[in-house]
């Protein structure tokens, strides 16, 4: 599946799934993800990072699932009744993000959607694909989840192994 890069759309209208994760709301661009599924206990894998749960078997395809709380820098998933795995797919890579809870799904117009301000990409902020304004709330972290898998990348490679 080919995800649509939301800055490149001008006020063609964009889903997006927004996502409760350590007390804020995110946002993922409904063409990534396949689905939003109850959270539920994963097979840890042996030397995997921290941020990886571990697998789930969802209807015979074996899933990841990251925390995603933790890949953006916050404490691990509180967990609960409303927590979810929202599943999605990056470049033919399936992921499930553990999430405290699924929100709502927008629909937005492309031009609502801005650049991440320069000084917070500059400073390392490369997890946000833009942001979404909105008169009358706060705005709204839309995730690049490439950026998302790259940085379970960095992690395995750095010996990112913990406590989950």
């Amino acid at each position: 599946m080919q995800a649509r890069d939301p800055l490149s759309l001008d006020d063609s209208p964009v889903l997006l799934g927004c996502f409760e994760v350590g007390g804020q709301t995110v946002a993922i661009d409904v063409a990534q993800l396949r689905e939003v599924v109850r959270h539920r206990a994963a097979t840890p894998l042996p030397g995997a990072p921290a941020s990886i749960e571990g697998v789930i078997d969802l209807r015979g395809i074996l899933v990841p699932v990251v925390d995603l709380a933790r890949v953006l820098g916050g404490a691990a998933l509180r967990g609960g009744p409303q927590a979810r795995i929202a599943v999605a797919e990056v470049d033919g890579i399936a992921i499930g993000l553990a999430v405290d809870a699924a929100v709502q799904i927008l629909s937005v117009e492309g031009a609502a959607l801005g650049d991440p301000p320069a000084l917070a990409v500059q400073s390392g902020c490369a997890a946000t694909r833009a942001v979404l304004r909105r008169p009358d709330a706060t705005p709204i972290a839309v995730l690049s989840l490439e950026h998302v898998i790259e940085s379970l990348y960095r992690e395995a490679l750095a010996g990112g192994k913990g406590e989950r």
